[in-house]
């Protein structure tokens, strides 16, 4: 009888898990051939828990190594060695990140130096921009050095892959794994009691390269706010206090604008399914809105994803607080506009992204066939 293979799933942080939950659950279903384990390290807490809830995935182990303003090398330099460590007592066979945060490359660089095989999943996506987005352009570029198998979740992600001088034959292009999590979650779970039903838009708005400008962006916002009193502005903001800091005092006293704490993955997913406009910087939220045929606008400068503005569904908006203004209201003033990125096609996968990838595991040894790409 052949030996589960131990597969270990690290994961940092919420949209980790939420992307991830399916690829465990897919693997979990090869049960007798590949084992799935989840490894924690605590890069969020309640947010990264939350998500793994509505799947119901059990966490094997957390490391629990993120304390309260932890600088990024700080954090780093806790992964490494406990990391290390865990995957050994762990007796892991193979290790799958996901990716593009801190918690992904420290990871991958661990795994590489105990001579463990990993997997990326996401992987390809590039900007080709270091410092937007920062740090996470270096991230994925760096962790795509240290890789085995990739999963590019596109097509031009896998041939971005092959121009860099990766094997073909190890990279498989699967859809986005986050698209598997949205269909799901989208039907499980509900909007928070207290907020509007209808006329909503959700904003997100934390990424790092944009903490500079995030008052003057909070400033546009409630501008925006005003000249549109018939929609409801929802915004669940992150939880660092750099981002709460810079929107809450702009934004907490304007009568359409509905602030919260970050809402558990199963009412954030309905909440998107039920918007008819994104405004986000987030990565994740461009595929999940493409996913739902929501327009997204998109506050930064380049995107890795570019397929989705390509197919139409998804608006550079850039980070200048009043370029991100007028390009906002002229789509919001134009119903037209919003229909054609309504009916857009969605470039980033249909929902079997995660059967595809314990498959090429299952390959990668010897214990059944090699997946087909995933086309659009």
């Amino acid at each position: 009888m052949i030996r589960p293979y131990k597969i270990v799933l690290v994961i940092g942080t919420r949209p980790e898990a939420i992307k991830m939950a399916p690829v465990y659950e897919a693997i979990k279903a090869k049960s007798g051939w590949l084992k799935p384990l989840i490894l924690a390290t605590g890069q969020h807490r309640e947010q990264l828990f939350q998500a793994l809830s509505l799947f119901d995935v059990e966490v094997t182990k957390n490391l629990d190594l993120m304390t309260d303003r932890q600088t990024l090398s700080g954090l780093a330099g806790s992964i490494l060695p406990k990391v290390g460590n865990s995957l050994k007592e762990m007796k892991a066979d193979f290790v799958l990140v996901h990716g593009d945060t801190l918690t992904t490359f420290a990871v991958a660089w661990t795994a590489f130096m105990e001579d463990i095989p990993v997997g990326h999943v996401e992987a390809g996506l590039r900007s080709f921009n270091m410092r937007e987005p920062f740090p996470e352009e270096a991230h994925r570029r760096l962790t795509d050095v240290l890789t085995e198998l990739d999963f590019a979740p596109t097509p031009l992600a896998k041939e971005q892959l092959i121009r860099e001088g990766k094997d073909p034959d190890k990279i498989f292009s699967t859809g986005q794994t986050g698209i598997d999590a949205i269909l799901k979650a989208s039907k499980l779970g509900q909007i928070p009691q207290g907020l509007p039903a209808k006329n909503l838009i959700t904003v997100t708005l934390h990424r790092r390269e944009n903490w500079p400008v995030l008052k003057d962006l909070a400033l546009a916002l409630k501008k925006l706010a005003l000249d549109f009193p018939e929609h409801n502005f929802i915004y669940p903001v992150h939880r660092n206090p750099v981002v709460r800091e810079a929107v809450c005092p702009v934004l907490e006293c304007v009568k359409n604008f509905y602030l919260m704490d970050p809402l558990e993955y199963g009412q954030m997913a309905t909440l998107l399914s039920k918007s008819a406009f994104i405004l986000t910087d987030s990565g994740g939220l461009q595929e999940e809105g493409a996913a739902l045929g929501v327009p997204v606008g998109v506050v930064r400068n380049v995107t890795e994803r570019p397929e989705g503005v390509e197919s139409g569904i998804l608006t550079l908006l850039g980070n200048e607080a009043e370029e991100m203004y007028k390009k906002t209201k002229q789509l919001l003033s134009d119903p037209e506009k919003l229909k054609i990125m309504t009916s857009s096609v969605n470039p980033y996968g249909d929902g079997k992204a995660s059967h595809r990838i314990a498959q090429a595991l299952a390959w990668r040894f010897g214990l059944g066939d090699k997946p087909e790409d995933w086309k659009p």
